[in-house]
């Protein structure tokens, strides 16, 4: 028996959880073993240099600034290919790394930076994240982050928890970086990593916008570091109104704002994804959104530094 399965086992028995009334399932690439390596060349300007980045998903190797091929995988990453106003740029914030056996993700908040003819000096603060859904490639502008994302993959399933393995190192500096191309401003505040999982009804009407209604939701907010893996760590999805659930908690909320998430309509273009209300916990949802983040704080703003590493990620259903 795997390591994997008998840390499962180990889990369900220490914590009281009927073997019987239990269904552990793994998500695709969720054992974080088999990453595609991407290398892509930036502009002559910035150096001209072979960039590698990662997408978790089948193991193979691309050469050439080409768009991803979202098909192969539920996956997507804050690893930027970029070409704004004629000039190619990537940035790396996903990773794969060493983990307690095998391979593991590694989640960095740092800046992506460039000088243009070696002059002018430009800084983004990336918070490294993954998350289910696709990246519109190559990106074309920094305004909204959001905004080049296709947020969430269908799905009809009902899982009572999201199970996953971690370790966390956050610098404690009680500062925030703001950081969007010329302009860096330090702010004070935290900046927990996290996991999500939101269940969605969406639906479209005749002009392509999208709603929805929130059926589950699930979150771990990691706020300090970790000496050590964390495993096995059990996050349960509340379903239907979460404010009149115990352990609500204001980020829990349904999303809007600067933070509104993005995806395709049936015409192929991207736009807000509305969430208009709660669901009833009988509802079946049509989408999920899951992320892994370093970061809690939104586009270009996060604790530079923090890292989060994850391992084994495995949804938990009733048998």
């Amino acid at each position: 028996m795997g390591k994997v399965k008998i840390a499962v086992l180990s889990f369900l028995i220490v914590s009281g959880i009927p073997l019987a009334a239990q269904r552990i399932e793994t998500v695709p690439f969720g054992d974080f073993e088999r990453w595609t390596t991407r290398h892509i060349k930036e502009s002559a300007i910035i150096g001209g240099e072979v960039k590698t980045i990662y997408v978790l998903g089948p193991q193979e190797t691309i050469d050439g600034n080409i768009p991803y091929d979202y098909s192969k995988t539920p996956w997507a990453s804050s690893n930027a290919y970029a070409k704004v106003s004629g000039v190619t740029k990537t940035s790396l914030s996903a990773e794969p790394d060493n983990g307690p056996s095998g391979k593991c993700a590694k989640l960095s908040t740092v800046y992506a930076s460039c000088k243009v003819a070696g002059l002018v000096d430009i800084q983004v603060l990336a918070t490294g994240a993954l998350y289910w859904g696709k990246m519109f490639e190559p990106i074309t502008g920094v305004k909204n982050p959001y905004a080049n994302m296709d947020w969430g993959i269908p799905f009809t399933k009902r899982p009572k928890a999201v199970i996953i393995d971690y370790k966390a190192f956050l610098p404690a500096t009680g500062k925030l970086v703001k950081g969007t191309t010329f302009r860096k401003t330090e702010i004070p505040g935290e900046d927990p990593c996290q996991v999500m999982l939101l269940l969605q009804k969406r639906w479209e009407d005749e002009d392509g916008n999208i709603h929805a209604l929130r059926v589950g939701t699930a979150f771990l907010r990691i706020g300090s570091s970790t000496s050590d893996w964390i495993q096995n760590k059990r996050i349960p999805v509340m379903y239907g109104d979460a404010r009149e659930v115990s352990g609500y908690k204001s980020y829990m909320g349904l999303i809007s704002g600067e933070n509104t998430l993005y995806a395709a309509n049936s015409r192929g273009k991207l736009v807000p994804i509305r969430e208009e209300g709660w669901a009833s916990s009988k509802e079946e949802c049509t989408h999920a959104v899951l992320q892994i983040s370093s970061g809690s704080r939104g586009g270009f703003t996060g604790a530079l530094g923090n890292i989060l590493w994850v391992d084994n990620l495995r949804l938990e259903y009733e048998r």
